[in-house]
């Protein structure tokens, strides 16, 4: 039985990332991964600035860049309550929100993974493609049993890590239980082809009538498209012309930059998925610890995902690296931040959702109002300080039941 330092389920972006950052320092790694080629799955794709730092400390910043990641350095928020002309006169610079970063870093989902995983193998890490995970061992003797090839392989490590997603086996195995809020909307992604209208460098975000919608261009007139519809249409995007539907969504008076957009090809699937958080206090246990989606995930509407990865990824190799007690005492500190750092952006999200992805003339009349009063008081609209720098970016009290009611009224 081989014996390695780490065993890494799941070769995505985490465990990826996690395996070169660790392999790069001399520690042996078991990296493996279930898939032979990574497909478009709808998911992570933006990097936000205070993300962008997180490569950088990892150092795997100029990999990416090197593989084709681009930044974006404007934002403009359309709404059915504004003129156009208005909020593009108030485009916002994303390069204020992290020193020397120009923006939010895009890189397609696909080689984003492959470019990592890569990345691990050239480090020394022993990357597996196309392995089945049978059995796992935690506790004081960690161990995994695989397939490949139809062979049993077994190995031993100090470590297991889950990097393994949302539905992470490791996580199972180690009886880790998810905490789950209140579905908000439904959320549906498309990777559009054939937008070159579209500027590369600009990202958006918009609601009219019955329908929420957000774009990063990902360069050469592709842009990931995102809209957010109410939890009663299920339906609405079904069926074989169900992305044509969606991509028509996004045709709005308030938006006219939009018309590219609409004038695009689908270039993958369009899949829709419920919007909420999932999270857990405590993402390790004896002879575990879980990054990424594995150890919860926030609301895709403010799209961290990446963003939180790349900070786990950080975490916890520094934890590992300083010490040579591999216990949950040492990850202790690991969960202590992801858990205020969860808590943070859940009360973003919850923001972000309430404004942004409710519809009708009520939630219209409050996004006008919001609006008008984030001229007059900036300090309604931190919560995107949350989003772009960081959630120990902004004040403790932006993150409390009481910020929520300021900004979107009391619960009903």
């Amino acid at each position: 039985m081989a014996t390695y330092d780490l065993a890494i389920v799941g070769g995505g972006i985490g465990g990826s990332a996690l395996a070169a950052v660790m392999a790069r320092d001399g520690y042996s790694v078991l990296l493996l991964e279930q898939s032979q080629t990574y497909i478009d799955r709808v998911r992570g794709e933006w990097i936000a600035p205070w993300g962008v730092v997180e490569t950088r400390r990892v150092g795997l910043y100029d990999l990416l860049r090197s593989a084709g990641g681009h930044h974006l350095t404007r934002h403009i928020t359309f709404d059915e309550s504004r003129d156009p002309a208005m909020a593009a006169g108030q485009t916002l610079p994303l390069g204020i929100f992290a020193a020397d970063v120009p923006g939010p870093l895009c890189l397609g989902h696909p080689l984003h993974c492959q470019t990592l995983f890569d990345a691990a193998l050239s480090a020394g890490a022993d990357a597996r493609r196309g392995v089945t995970v049978t059995a796992l061992t935690l506790g004081a003797a960690p161990a995994v049993t695989f397939e490949q090839d139809g062979n049993p392989v077994e190995a031993s490590a100090r470590l297991i890590v889950g990097a393994d997603g949302r539905t992470s086996q490791v996580r199972e195995a180690a009886g880790i239980a998810l905490h789950q809020d209140k579905p908000h909307h439904w959320f549906a992604g498309l990777l559009v082809e054939g937008a070159e209208g579209w500027a590369e460098d600009l990202q958006a975000i918009g609601t009219e009538d019955d329908f929420g919608f957000l774009a990063f261009p990902q360069g050469g007139g592709r842009v990931r498209v995102y809209g957010g519809y109410a939890l009663d249409e299920a339906r609405r995007f079904k069926g074989p012309e169900g992305a044509r539907r969606f991509l028509d969504s996004f045709a709005m008076a308030s938006a006219p930059e939009n018309r590219h957009l609409v004038a695009g090809r689908p270039a993958g699937p369009l899949h829709s998925y419920i919007n909420a958080d999932s999270w857990t206090d405590e993402p390790y246990a004896p002879g575990m610890v879980l990054v990424g989606d594995a150890a919860g995930w926030n609301d895709p509407i403010i799209g961290l995902g990446l963003s939180i990865t790349y900070r786990d990824v950080r975490l916890v190799s520094d934890l590992l690296k300083a010490s040579d007690d591999w216990t949950p005492a040492t990850l202790a500190p690991y969960g202590e931040e992801r858990r205020e750092r969860m808590r943070r952006l859940r009360a973003a999200a919850t923001l972000q959702a309430g404004l942004d992805m409710e519809f009708g003339k009520a939630a219209r009349e409050r996004r006008r109002r919001h609006f008008e009063r984030a001229e007059a008081d900036p300090t309604l609209g931190l919560h995107a300080v949350a989003v772009m720098a960081g959630p120990e970016a902004a004040p403790a009290e932006i993150f409390t039941e009481a910020h929520r009611d300021r900004v979107l009224g009391p619960r009903a």
